[in-house]
């Protein structure tokens, strides 16, 4: 049986340093296929789809909202040719209803363990219209190493630097943030791979460079500690939303490998102050995460916040709008009170404002959320301050021997330094 599984492109936000990470949902969702299964993968960001390609089904795995429009259309022009076509991910979790009506089949839920009896139902031509499985999460332990070998490495380069793959530890959060659709698409019980397995699965990855995509690795102290103690050996680079903000933690976080973090930046605090410099004094980039537009903020309060952000010695920043994603409070809050405007979904990109705020006019925060973009890169562009932190990185992985520069000579070109000459630099700082 021969399977095409596409993740469809979207557009990217103007004005913001523009480079595709190898997806994690298709290959995670590949990797619970039956073995007789041949699978062709496209990602529609980085090649073209050739619908001519021959197959028995098509599979399209959605995360964004701003994917599935696009999805849709493809989805229709298989359909008009006589394929099967079957959705999952997270997408088609929160936008279930609609997608439906593209599909042949939708499936909702991990699919872990589960695919052996729907592939099954299609060869014996009874594909169910619906698999649900939302709140029936299967073991963790049957999440085994994603299919990685479905990419096409060459198309994972920025400028001739080696991207991050993405992996994850754990699934589930037990947190409930206001925006987060997490709690409805993965539940609210932190549930972490087994340590070994997890080790085992990163250790195979044949990338020095990880994002550790967990929704946050603070949600269970010690597992997050003997985690770190487990990875020290592997010398990898990794990425992650928030650490433990705890000493012990933080030691241990930085001999293992953490590059930098992302850490929401929510007031103007002397606590989020010191939690930035406690990442720095470990050796741990931060990123910024700013969410603009919610209902307690008002221009001031924004205008603020951007001031600040040019005080606390951020690495990077990413600035967003709240979106309201279906399945979210913040979504059920504003339907209920008449406030989204703009119901077309390739506009819920955390950089449209598609409601009225409470407090300004839509207008008014469109403006403040670009302002934010180029007072905090005015000095240095964006794409200058990645390069100092893929600097760090690189003298890093000089320094324990895992550096392996996939085309040095464009990387140097592109960024306009030689990687010796910003060794230099960086030791000057």
């Amino acid at each position: 049986m021969k399977l095409k599984l596409i993740y469809p492109k979207w557009k990217k936000l103007p004005g913001q340093t523009t480079f595709n990470l190898p997806p994690h949902g298709p290959v995670v969702f590949a990797a619970t296929l039956p073995e007789y299964v041949d699978i062709s993968f496209t990602d529609e960001n980085v090649e073209e789809l050739d619908f001519d390609e021959e197959c028995d089904i098509v599979a399209i795995s959605m995360m964004l909202t701003t994917q599935v429009k696009r999805g849709w259309a493809i989805a229709d022009e298989y359909r008009r040719r006589g394929k099967t076509v079957m959705f999952g991910g997270i997408s088609t979790m929160l936008h279930a209803e609609e997608t439906l009506q593209h599909a042949d089949s939708i499936f909702l839920g991990e699919s872990e363990g589960r695919m052996e009896a729907v592939m099954e139902d299609f060869k014996k031509h009874q594909l169910k219209k619906v698999y649900n499985y939302m709140g029936k999460q299967p073991p963790i332990e049957l999440v085994g190493p994603a299919r990685r070998d479905l990419y096409k490495r060459e198309l994972y380069n920025h400028k001739g630097v080696q991207m991050v793959d993405l992996f994850h530890a754990s699934r589930g959060c037990r947190f409930s943030c206001y925006p987060c659709a997490v709690s409805y698409l993965g539940g609210r019980c932190f549930r972490p791979r087994p340590i070994d397995k997890a080790i085992e699965d990163m250790a195979g990855i044949d990338n020095n460079r990880l994002f550790i995509v967990d929704n946050s690795l603070a949600q269970n102290k010690q597992w997050e500690m003997d985690l770190f103690r487990e990875m020290i050996p592997l010398k990898k680079k990794w990425i992650s939303h928030t650490i433990e903000d705890d000493p012990e933690v933080l030691d241990l976080a930085a001999q293992a490998g953490a590059w930098y973090v992302y850490q929401a930046v929510y007031d103007t605090s002397d606590y989020i102050k010191e939690r930035v410099k406690r990442y720095h004094d470990y050796g741990i980039g931060v990123e910024g995460t700013i969410l603009f537009g919610l209902d307690n903020q008002t221009e001031d309060d924004i205008l603020r916040l951007i001031d600040f952000l040019l005080k606390i010695d951020l690495d990077l920043a990413e600035f967003t709008i709240l979106a309201p994603f279906p399945h979210t409070k913040a979504y059920d809050d504003l339907m209920r009170q008449g406030r989204i405007f703009d119901k077309d979904w390739d506009h819920y990109n955390a950089g449209q404002v598609v409601y009225y705020p409470k407090n300004m006019t839509p207008e008014r925060l469109q403006e403040l959320y670009d302002y934010a973009w180029k007072a905090f890169y005015q000095d240095e562009t964006q794409e200058e301050k990645m390069f100092k932190l893929f600097t760090q990185v690189m003298l890093r992985e000089m320094e324990d021997g895992t550096y392996r520069p996939r085309n040095r000579k464009l990387a140097n070109k592109s960024f306009g330094k030689d990687v010796d000459r910003s060794k230099s630099h960086f030791n000057e700082k």
